[in-house]
């Protein structure tokens, strides 16, 4: 009897973990599906500082400015500061609603402009190290809160955890925040790749940011768009981009939402985006 060469072997076992691999990520979606979708956009970016929370913001306030009714929700479990952007004080936030045992309609606030808003807490840790029961606890609360709102906006924490994955997976589409900085694109293809590996052909948008003009925000988005056609054999959509604009960063040292601001650059993008948004069907 002939023994089988080392590469006959080699190529054995690989195909062997490659039948394995396959099947795992068969199984991975298949629990993904098995989670009740929520008409949600998640708003991410890899890594910190690309504008995301801002981002978030100001489409939700854009969203109810054409008559839309969106809940926005901060995700960034242990370092929020989306109500800092908003200008509003809640006296309830996830954390009581998760650990606390309150409804989650009695931590939805409303901010001067009329946007629901839903607060996380910041400096708790605890809500950084949840259970998958409670995780999966808090995705059907959010369920039940979405009956009442036409879309979820899910304001991401930064990083590819397992927290910001969980609400990237449970979300309907994902809009990924980017910057031409390099470690911005960087950051994005790792998240990006992540979604893809835990839900294939999963609605991913980019949104690019503080381009000094359209030919960057063309180049920025055509240099992830090349490598995720590369290395995960998938194509991106251009959701639009936002340009570097003074009003952005005024409004952020001075708590008012630059989207108040209906003649700033960045508000008339942004606008277009949110006018895009509200004409989807999302439910």
């Amino acid at each position: 009897m002939s023994v089988p060469g080392t590469a006959s072997i080699s190529r054995r076992t690989g195909d062997q973990a490659e039948r394995l691999r396959t099947l795992a990520a068969q199984q991975a979606t298949a629990a993904v599906a098995a989670v009740t979708a929520l008409p949600a956009l998640a708003i991410t970016g890899g890594k910190g500082g690309v504008g995301k929370t801002c981002v978030a913001v100001n489409l939700g306030l854009l969203l109810v400015e054409l008559g839309a009714r969106p809940l926005l929700v901060d995700c960034d479990l242990g370092l929020a500061n989306a109500d800092v952007m908003l200008g509003v004080s809640p006296t309830a936030t996830l954390y009581d609603v998760v650990l606390g045992g309150a409804a989650i309609d009695q931590a939805i606030v409303t901010s001067p402009a009329g946007l629901a808003f839903l607060p996380a807490a910041s400096g708790r840790d605890e809500l950084t190290r949840l259970q998958p029961r409670q995780f999966q606890r808090l995705l059907k609360d959010l369920g039940h809160a979405a009956a009442g709102y036409d879309l979820i906006l899910f304001d991401t924490a930064a990083g590819i955890g397992r927290d910001v994955a969980s609400f990237l997976i449970a979300s309907r589409t994902v809009l990924v925040v980017v910057t031409p900085e390099p470690t911005s694109l960087t950051d994005a293809y790792a998240l990006i790749k992540l979604v893809e590996a835990k839900q294939p052909g999963k609605d991913i948008r980019v949104l690019v940011n503080q381009a000094a003009n359209q030919d960057e925000a063309a180049e920025t988005f055509a240099r992830l768009r090349k490598v995720a056609a590369t290395y995960l054999k998938r194509d991106l959509v251009l959701a639009g981009h936002l340009p570097a604009d003074r009003a952005v960063a005024e409004g952020v040292r001075r708590r008012k939402p630059f989207a108040l601001n209906p003649d700033a650059p960045a508000t008339r993008a942004l606008r277009a985006l949110a006018t895009r948004i509200k004409a989807e069907r999302w439910r």
